[in-house]
């Protein structure tokens, strides 16, 4: 354990997020995506777990320590349920929710379609897999910056 960081953010998740630079993209998965496969197609090149939690709660966990690139853009994309691209399940309102409070504001996600979701997921930097079992619990995440401190 260490101080001030999340319990749910392993050794192998903390170094990722820390090796991402601005603009890097990471995928937060849920049970049913396939996850490593993808995962070995991007960046890092192998899956990355937060097991046995929710996508909500993985998601608090990550953005308690990176930033999102939300001052310029919508930083966090949705998978659009299929067939009804506006409808927004339970499990994306509450991972809404963990992006507005870590943002302090209203952040609103976007949609991204089924297949494209999986191709913008190859490009990313990594692959985390969660313990979500509801569907649609997955999203791409950009990182921000952390901007220097005024002198």
């Amino acid at each position: 354990m260490l101080k001030n960081i999340d319990p749910a953010l392993n050794a192998d998740v903390l170094h990722a997020l820390r090796s991402m630079g601005h603009a890097d993209t990471l995928v937060i998965s849920d049970t049913n995506f396939p996850s490593d496969a993808i995962a070995r197609q991007t960046t890092l090149g192998k899956l990355l777990r937060i097991d046995n939690v929710s996508a909500a709660r993985a998601v608090q966990a990550v953005l308690s320590v990176l930033p999102l690139d939300t001052p310029l853009q919508p930083s966090v994309g949705r998978m659009e349920v299929m067939g009804a691209p506006d409808e927004i399940p339970t499990v994306q309102r509450e991972v809404q929710a963990e992006i507005d409070r870590a943002e302090g504001k209203p952040a609103p996600m976007y949609g991204i379609e089924r297949f494209a979701f999986y191709e913008e997921a190859k490009k990313a930097y990594c692959v985390i897999t969660t313990g979500e079992t509801r569907f649609y619990g997955c999203f791409i995440l950009t990182k921000g910056v952390i901007p220097p401190e005024s002198a």
